[in-house]
């Protein structure tokens, strides 16, 4: 399982706006972070335990020292996590990326909705959501900015 952390200033996410249509947004939040998620094939629950425990703790605000020393739990920051599936894409061969690592839906829809009740747990409040499989539009004002890749595997 794979996790792009951003850590944001606001992002949100909405889906929609064919043709003169409105957008739905899904999904706001101020400080915290947006977790793009890549399910794997072999990815169990075992993976996004772990992945989640990481997200939520890891120490990548600033303190009162501008040193960073603080998890998105102790700043009271908001968590957004959109599925990814391009997180899985091997580039090795040719100019075409291929997605045969990325989990099918009926694998991959469960463990993403596990993750998000995890995390929410750990975080002890509701994370936003996009929707899966849907086309989305995100947006985000990336704070710092600070960008960093987990992976379960790794």
């Amino acid at each position: 399982m794979k996790a792009l952390i951003q850590r944001v200033k606001r992002a949100s996410v909405s889906v929609g706006g064919e043709e003169g249509e409105s957008r739905e947004l899904l999904s706001e939040i101020g400080p915290g972070l947006l977790i793009l998620l890549g399910v794997m094939t072999d990815d169990t629950e075992a993976d996004a335990d772990w992945l989640a425990a990481k997200c939520v703790n890891m120490r990548i605000f600033n303190d009162d020292d501008g040193v960073m020393n603080r998890s998105v739990r102790d700043v009271d920051g908001d968590i957004i996590v959109v599925s990814q599936f391009t997180l899985a894409a091997c580039v090795k061969k040719g100019n075409r990326p291929s997605y045969i690592k990325a989990a099918r839906h009926e694998l991959a829809i469960p463990l993403y909705e596990y993750f998000c009740a995890k995390v929410s747990e750990l975080l002890g409040k509701r994370v936003g959501t996009g929707r899966f499989g849907a086309d989305m539009l995100v947006s985000l004002e990336n704070d710092g900015p600070v960008t960093i890749m987990a992976d379960s595997r790794e």
